[in-house]
């Protein structure tokens, strides 16, 4: 065994000692795991135990075995199970990674040249091995002490924060992790939030019938994640249907207006698709009844507005002004959704073509812009989408 193989074995108790205090001090979750005197006594001995068999495995360049495998699997649900989380789990593998390379850094001296390329080969494929068996490991204890609906929205959440152990948490709830998904955002806000129980009912309710990666981000906002298929014969619109379908289960769950922005993104990127579809969501108009998905194109300009405070109050102004006439907000909603055509925004309204033509002068008269000009469609169909985004 050589020098620098033999430096880590004897400093095997303190070095196992010292990262023990740099759990307790970086990581606030390490107390549940040092609960009492067998706690503390087991967490130290598996510490010893990681970084002997580190030194021993790759002293001769074998790979972890499946006994191994098992021990570390059996700690992480052992972990698991006394209420450790996701997060507090990461934060443990990070600590211990970062402290196990300082180590070996310090003890590494001039002429450990070999024994140090030959641990630094060892230590990345077999690290990530015992990190998925640990994980695993995590991942069935959390079955027995998790719902399903607090198991999903684990793996929601790693999938948004492009987390690696997005693929674990998969396997754990039924489901595999596509390469691409549709990120869609329903913001239900300005009424009652649902209780606690409530939410974790609707969204029990919705993974029964869809199994897709879903939860509430907060209690106004319900996040849902559904895969595209590059195989796919009909491509988008296959996804888009998909989509659709999951957006009508969630707004008759919630009920009432909603909001909704979608963006797509690939798996291990998807933190900005989440962050875009946010964004949209919070300048798409409110809708009931037949809700649709708003994108980045069709709400670009919304958007640019909402980063000039000045140019939103003159917008909101106009919209006070429009209030003041007979049901114009919505008179013009759908005079520019039906592309000015007077007829079928007539009939979409139910009123007489001579009570929209009256309509759409009343919001002449009030803005002094007309409607139909195209200064008018610019200016007012943008006054319409953010009133109907403020609800």
């Amino acid at each position: 065994m050589g020098n620098l193989f033999t430096k880590l074995l004897r400093q095997l108790d303190s070095n196992a000692r010292d990262a023990t205090d740099v759990y307790r001090r970086e990581v606030s979750e390490y107390q549940v795991l040092e609960r009492d005197a067998r706690s503390r006594r087991e967490a130290l001995e598996y510490s010893v135990w990681l970084r002997r068999r580190t030194v021993e495995l790759a002293a001769k360049e074998e790979p972890l075995g499946a006994d191994d495998l098992r021990l570390m699997a059996s700690v992480g649900e052992q972990r698991a199970g006394k209420g450790l989380s996701l997060p507090g789990h990461q934060q443990l593998v990070v600590a211990h990674t970062r402290l196990m390379l300082r180590e070996i850094n310090e003890a590494t001296g001039p002429d450990d040249g070999d024994d140090l390329m030959r641990l630094m080969r060892w230590f990345g494929p077999q690290g990530t091995r015992g990190g998925e068996a640990y994980l695993s490991g995590f991942v069935s204890g959390q079955r027995r002490r998790m719902s399903l609906v607090g198991r999903v929205r684990l793996l929601t959440e790693a999938l948004l924060s492009d987390d690696p152990a997005a693929s674990g948490l998969a396997s754990g709830v039924g489901m595999r992790v596509h390469p691409r998904y549709r990120v869609t955002v329903v913001r239900v806000p300005g009424r009652p939030r649902p209780t606690n129980a409530r939410r974790e009912e609707i969204t029990e309710s919705l993974l029964r019938r869809r199994q897709v990666p879903i939860m509430w981000h907060d209690p106004e906002e319900l996040v849902a994640l559904t895969p595209e298929y590059a195989d796919e014969p009909t491509g988008v619109a296959a996804a888009n249907e998909r989509a659709l379908a999951v957006v009508h289960d969630i707004t008759e769950a919630v009920g009432g207006s909603c909001a909704i922005g979608t963006s797509v993104g690939a798996a291990g990127a998807l933190a900005g698709a989440f962050a875009e579809a946010r964004r949209v969501s919070r300048v798409a108009p409110m809708q009931s009844g037949q809700r649709r998905p708003h994108t980045m194109n069709d709400v670009f300009v919304e958007l640019g507005v909402t980063r000039l405070p000045e140019v939103d109050d003159w917008l909101r102004d106009i919209a006070g002004s429009l209030s003041l006439g007979p049901d114009l907000i919505a008179t013009l909603d759908g005079y520019y959704r039906h592309d000015m055509d007077r007829t079928r925004t007539a009939a979409a309204l139910n009123v007489h073509r001579r009570t929209l033509d009256y309509r759409l002068q009343r919001a002449h008269e009030l803005t002094g812009i007309q409607p139909g000009s195209t200064h008018g469609v610019r200016v007012l169909s943008v006054v319409v989408s953010r009133s109907l985004a403020r609800g």
